[in-house]
């Protein structure tokens, strides 16, 4: 790859890129790049060949799981960056398949909160929100930098024009002066930690002045009255001082929440804050009391499912009893698993497009725990610090160098999917994500015998006849749907050289199978039918910018809750004690700066300098301070500090030296560092990894890290 720009025909993108799309030449091509299967030796890493990699890691799993049965195994996988983390699921199936219910994810390092309240909320772990944002006339961005994060579409471009249009207004909630907050029309410059009491507040001001949506809340909501008293007679007052806010402007900004077409997005600095969950659930109740959820230029549901699995057959881990939620575990608890003295404690872990020894909490008990591990196999495109622990590393192609499907929301009304080749050739001997899940899965005995016309008619290259062979195969034997991928990989997958190319066929193929998609599909522009599948895949290949898939209704999204009458849960018993709690007193106590660690550091923050773990190789922010601690200047001037001197920040974690930044950005008492710094690139270590200054410890009682308020202090080096 020699320059990249974006897709004018992309109905998405229309264009936009970000800097990291821009400098993906870095990513694909650097010396950490793993071209080969490697083995960890006496001395090192040897190269070895697929087959005897295959064979020894399903040789010392099959003993494992013999030896201490399924609990013993674990997956962990991460989110997708670059195109390569999309494949994770086929490691979870492979895990699956061997009795394991262990799936860890970065998902759930981040969102587990918000999983559990829309579980009890709208019924469904799985259920997010999409934003109307082409119908919205005010935006309420809590925690959220989508000008630097990137993880809404086209943001510079929308929220600058949403913040010039006199009839819209973009509010922004976040303790600093972010990008974002600098262009917003109002800025509420929050404590840290008081998120609670803030959404709190404004429920509180909604119902004082009964600027609630009662025709709303009595046609689509349940429990309202109940919910009453959480709220009744709170000091607002009060808790806005405690937040260091303006009552007047706060009481504004609740006014026109609650009068407008209004939405809201939150982000990491609330989903990793102090109490993440609950703030999700009060997000929830705001936008229902407001009438805002499944109406035009508000927050539409998405997604599918039931609630959390509390049956008794449901794990929970064993030394830290934390449920699954979502159906994964968070990341943040794996190292107790594996140190515990528990005979099924975890001893096998498989990772996949992701890198725990910088992406999670409290780096050194990672270090400690993944170096007791019987057999760490990562499966990754460069030789991360993770991978330099594993027993095994299974080399990747990048999302460059493969077949990749992809369905992608415009908004909340079109789906679209698309169908990309690799656009440059592997220089190793890097596999699929999909191909090699497929082959420790035959190797494990999870690919049944299968008949010949499934190989003849695939080496036959008619897509058709592979099709009608294999939905005879499966109404034989409808048991093996649940390793439909790995079957795929075996046969079309082998016979035209990409087991990711023929399951996004497969995906087409379930699609035509199913009469109500089929008739969604067709709205389209498709023609339901015997080809309806090849039609479709055919589509997406010859339109690699994406095609419009699905249209729907989203207003009839809200008639659809997986609640009883399809309502909004309000009032839940669950977190009834937790609401009590949140008052200006006890918040006030419970915020009382620590004497040794006086500051709050933020850790993590989104730049246009970093991309996780996966931009390698520096040379990609050259000239530049990527990774430097931002610092008011009155806390700078009341230590004694100068912009750019060298400092130490110390947590109850460790310690770590670093660059600082003096500026008006930053808010006074906190301080913060971004996050995927740290690397040991071609030997040398660029920059600083936040996580050794973060305690896998200092989480919520879902696991989550509280990676927003961790208490520190700094001084001159």
């Amino acid at each position: 790859i020699i320059k990249a720009r974006g897709d004018k025909e992309s109905p998405l993108s229309e264009g936009y890129i970000c800097r990291k799309g821009v400098n993906i030449a870095y990513h694909l091509h650097n010396k950490d790049r793993v071209l080969y299967p490697l083995k960890r030796v006496e001395s090192g890493f040897e190269r070895i060949s697929w087959e005897q990699a295959v064979a020894e890691i399903s040789g010392r799993l099959k003993d494992i799981l013999e030896k201490h049965g399924p609990r013993s195994l674990a997956s962990v996988v991460g989110g997708g960056e670059m195109g390569l983390g999309i494949m994770g699921a086929d490691l979870q199936r492979f895990i699956s398949g061997l009795g394991s219910q262990y799936f860890y994810s970065s998902g759930n390092q981040e969102f587990a909160g918000r999983y559990w309240a829309h579980g009890l909320t709208l019924g469904s772990q799985s259920m997010a929100f999409m934003t109307d944002h082409e119908n919205t006339d005010m935006m309420l961005l809590i925690g959220k930098n989508p000008l630097q994060s990137h993880n809404m579409q086209q943001p510079r471009k929308r929220l600058l024009a949403m913040a010039k249009d006199p009839d819209r207004l973009l509010v922004v909630v976040d303790p600093r002066q972010s990008e974002t907050a600098k262009i917003a029309n109002i800025h509420l410059a929050i404590r840290p930690g008081t998120d609670a009491l803030l959404l709190k507040s404004m429920i509180a001001i909604i119902l004082s002045e009964e600027l609630q949506n009662q025709t709303y809340i009595a046609e689509h909501t349940q429990g309202f009255s109940q919910m009453l008293s959480w709220f009744a007679d709170f000091d607002v007052r009060a808790a806005l001082d405690v937040c260091e806010l303006d009552y007047d402007q706060v009481v504004e900004v609740a006014r026109q929440f609650a009068t407008r077409r209004s939405c809201l997005h939150d982000d990491l600095g609330v989903l990793m804050g102090r109490h993440s969950a609950l703030v999700s659930y009060l997000l929830v109740v705001l936008l229902a009391i407001c009438g805002r959820i499944g109406m035009p230029g508000g927050n539409y549901t998405a997604g599918a499912g039931r609630s959390g699995d509390d049956s008794e057959d449901a794990w929970r881990t064993l030394a830290t009893d934390i449920p699954a939620l979502n159906g994964m575990f968070p990341p943040n608890v794996m190292p107790e698993e594996i140190m515990s003295d528990h005979p099924e404690r975890l001893r096998a872990v498989f990772t996949f497009a992701c890198n725990p020894l910088r992406s999670y909490a409290d780096t050194v008990a990672y270090e400690e725990a993944f170096r007791r591990l019987d057999l760490l196999v990562v499966t990754e495109m460069a030789m991360s610090e993770t991978a330099a622990l594993a027993h095994y590393i299974l080399p990747a192609r990048s999302g460059y160098e493969s077949w990749v499907g992809q369905m992608m929301m415009a908004d909340p009304s079109r789906v679209y999917t698309r169908t990309l080749g690799p656009v440059v050739e592997p220089e190793g001997e890097q596999k699929e994500g999909l191909e090699i899940f497929a082959l420790l899965a035959d190797a494990m005995g999870q690919i049944p015998e299968l008949p010949e016309s499934l190989y003849q008619t695939a080496a036959s290259g008619d897509l058709r006849q592979f099709g009608d062979a294999l939905k005879e195969h499966l109404e034989k034997n409808p048991e093996h749907n649940s390793v439909l991928s790995f079957i795929t990989a075996k046969t079309l997958g082998s016979a035209i050289g990409s087991a990711q190319r023929a399951s996004q066929f497969t995906h087409f193929w379930k699609w035509a199978q199913m009469p109500q998609m089929a008739e969604m599909i067709s709205q389209n522009g498709f023609t339901v039918g015997p080809n309806l599948d090849l039609d479709i895949y055919q589509a997406t290949i010859d339109h690699p910018e994406g095609i419009p898939i699905l249209t729907m209704n989203p207003e009839t999204s809200l008639f659809m809750l997986p609640t009883e009458g399809s309502r909004i849960q309000l009032h839940c018993q669950e977190v009834e004690d937790w609401i009590k709690e949140i008052n200006p007193a006890a918040e006030r106590e419970r915020l009382v700066p620590d004497a040794e660690f006086p500051l709050i550091l933020m850790a993590g923050r989104h730049t246009d300098m970093n991309a996780n773990t996966g931009m390698r190789d520096p040379a990609w922010n050259e000239g530049r301070h990527p990774c430097t601690l931002a610092m008011n200047p009155a806390d700078a001037e009341g230590l004694g500090l100068a912009d750019r001197q060298t400092v130490r920040i110390t947590t109850e974690a460790g310690e770590e030296s670093i660059e600082l930044e003096v500026t008006d950005a930053a808010r006074k008492g906190q301080v913060v560092i971004p996050h995927g710094f740290g690397l040991v690139y071609d030997g040398v270590k660029h920059g600083v990894n936040v996580n050794r200054l973060t305690k896998s410890t200092h989480r919520d009682w879902v696991g989550t890290p509280i990676h927003r308020y961790v208490p520190c202090r700094v001084e001159a080096l």
